[in-house]
């Protein structure tokens, strides 16, 4: 029983959510292999071999997988997909593009956003936003996964010493071209691997407010900014801070919500924070039945305080 691991990387190193992955891939049981498909990718094929746990890194080079298209790494993963019983990805944008496609060439289940292996064919993943646990089975001879990287501690980025086999790639699909990206430019942590993360809620008012009441605490905290969904939806943060079941998963070792209500679909992307801060002057509000501490309070006038005192 051997798993496969797809990496996520920039062509120079790997990414932290596949750390979690092996990690949910070493309890499956069995070896962990890591397939490093891009272009001139050798540096993050050598960091992969680095990783603990990890007994082998099939490395794939070639022009057409420099972007991670997904149906350029997909017909990879198909290529080497029958030596495995599990092919496991983070569930990221990126995991998420690629796991259906290859489910379905593979003409298996797939089992999403799982956050704990019971066994080698058994896991639990939340449903109904997060109010469930399901604990389910899989009887496909190959089990496709992909794993909630909050759900699972990352693996040793050193002390592995894995062998790279480097294999030849599948030519590039013809349908699809790689044109161009705009990459959001920011000095701060990435929102999904930051240690502490300050966001804002609907009750900052508007955009100017946001940037005036949470980047000074942000700046103290050395923190990503993040914004529950009515924020976004109202236009007061960009699209890529949205924290939630339809944006991004996080677990900071600190998470601080200020003037954020605390709704179910808010509640799902930020609740296996390790300490949870809510600052709302509604004592009802939903959030602060998550928080570890809690401050009601008009957060216009905490937050600021809150920011000078430290």
């Amino acid at each position: 029983m051997t798993s496969l691991v797809i990496a996520e990387h920039d062509n120079t190193s790997i990414k932290p959510a596949t750390l979690n992955t092996i990690t949910a891939a070493l309890q499956c049981g069995g070896d962990v292999h890591v397939l490093v498909a891009g272009s001139n990718a050798a540096a993050a094929a050598a960091a992969a071999a680095q990783i603990a746990g990890v007994t082998k890194v099939i490395h794939a080079d070639e022009a057409g997988l420099a972007h991670g298209l997904a149906e350029n790494v997909t017909a990879q993963v198909l290529s080497i997909a029958s030596a495995y019983s599990h092919i496991v990805f983070a569930a990221t944008a990126s995991g998420k593009n690629i796991a259906p496609r290859v489910a379905a060439k593979l003409d298996v289940g797939q089992v999403s956003d799982i956050t704990k292996v019971i066994g080698p064919d058994t896991f639990e993943r939340p449903i109904y936003a997060g109010n469930a646990m399901a604990t389910v089975q899989a009887l496909d001879a190959t089990k496709v996964l992909t794993v909630r990287t909050t759900g699972f501690d990352p693996a040793a980025a050193t002390g592995g010493s894995a062998a790279v086999e480097s294999i030849a790639a599948v030519a590039a699909a013809s349908s699809v071209n790689f044109l161009g990206s705009e990459i959001a430019k920011n000095d701060r942590p990435e929102l999904t691997s930051a240690k502490v993360i300050v966001s804002g809620g609907r009750a900052l008012g508007s955009a100017e407010k946001f940037t005036e009441i949470i980047t000074p605490l942000a700046d103290k905290l050395g923190a990503a900014m993040g914004a529950s969904r009515a924020a976004v939806d109202a236009g007061y943060a960009p699209n890529d801070w949205q924290v939630g079941q339809t944006g991004k998963i996080v677990a900071p070792q600190l998470y601080v919500a200020c003037g954020i209500s605390g709704a179910i679909q808010h509640l799902a992307g930020m609740k296996d924070s390790k300490v949870i801060v809510a600052i709302n002057k509604d004592a009802e509000a939903p959030i602060f039945s998550v928080a570890d501490y809690g401050l009601e309070a008009d957060l216009f006038a905490a937050v600021p305080e809150l920011a000078a005192a430290l």
